[in-house]
């Protein structure tokens, strides 16, 4: 298998960007949601690059694979929890809307990574 050196991939590091952004965005929610939503954004934001790490750090392309779509989960679960916040009026949608489209293009490059990655 062709290793993969972490800080080199594209995709590792839109991920490690978007979670500073998240944290950013997280800084002045209602305290109250410290240990609830708060907590659960940035768990899911943090597991997007950890998890795209630990698939580079595998000796396998079936493992890597594995772990890539594990980041692609939290990804989702990651949107889903953004609109939540437009929901619950914590956030505008102007404010989030760059976010998703971080995330729309993470996305795409998990999918198309790990078709590559399966194909090779």
């Amino acid at each position: 298998m062709k290793t993969h050196r972490l800080r080199d991939l594209i995709i590792w590091q839109k991920s490690m960007v978007l979670v500073k952004d998240i944290y950013l965005l997280t800084e002045n929610i209602p305290s109250t949601e410290k240990f609830g939503l708060i907590s659960q954004i940035r768990r899911c934001a943090v597991s997007i690059p950890s998890n795209i790490a630990e698939g580079a750090g595998r000796n396998n392309p079936k493992e890597f694979n594995q772990f890539l779509g594990i980041a692609n989960g939290s990804s989702y679960e990651l949107e889903t929890q953004l609109i939540l916040l437009v929901d619950l009026n914590f956030k505008s949608e102007d404010e989030i809307q760059p976010l998703l489209n971080i995330l729309t293009e993470i996305q795409k490059m998990i999918y198309k990574f790990k078709s590559n990655l399966m194909s090779s």
